[in-house]
């Protein structure tokens, strides 16, 4: 699945409120869908880079030898969902935000980690 049919496929998760594929090491996005006035998407892409470091290097600092599954941030009205890629793709995440009274977080999650398999970049 192209990184275009990813976001659009993302986008159909029901809640979906904006969706970007980010690469963490420079914190630019490969793929901007959604957003608006409201979430600006590549303002919020590029912040969220310094989540996934951060808890990259307290993973590392604790000396555990585990992935990031994915990174949860809730905010009074949204969620919005970090899913770093598998390694062997290299240093991209998939951010969704999500209206927390219109969207099934379980489901957005099941949704978001299909997505994370079908994707090719």
């Amino acid at each position: 699945m192209t990184i275009e049919s990813t976001l659009k496929e993302a986008m159909s998760i029901e809640g979906a409120l904006g969706v970007a594929l980010v690469d963490y090491e420079s914190g630019m996005s490969l793929g901007v869908l959604g957003g608006g006035p409201q979430l600006d998407l590549e303002l919020a892409a590029a912040g969220n880079t310094e989540v996934v470091r951060a808890k990259q290097r307290t993973l590392k600092s604790l000396g555990l030898q585990e992935e990031i599954e994915d990174i949860l941030i809730t905010l009074g009205t949204q969620y919005h969902l970090i899913r770093p890629l598998a390694r062997a793709r290299g240093g991209l995440f998939l951010y969704l935000a999500l209206d927390r009274g219109r969207s099934n977080l379980a489901l957005a999650r099941h949704r978001l980690k299909a997505l994370e398999s079908e994707l090719e970049v």
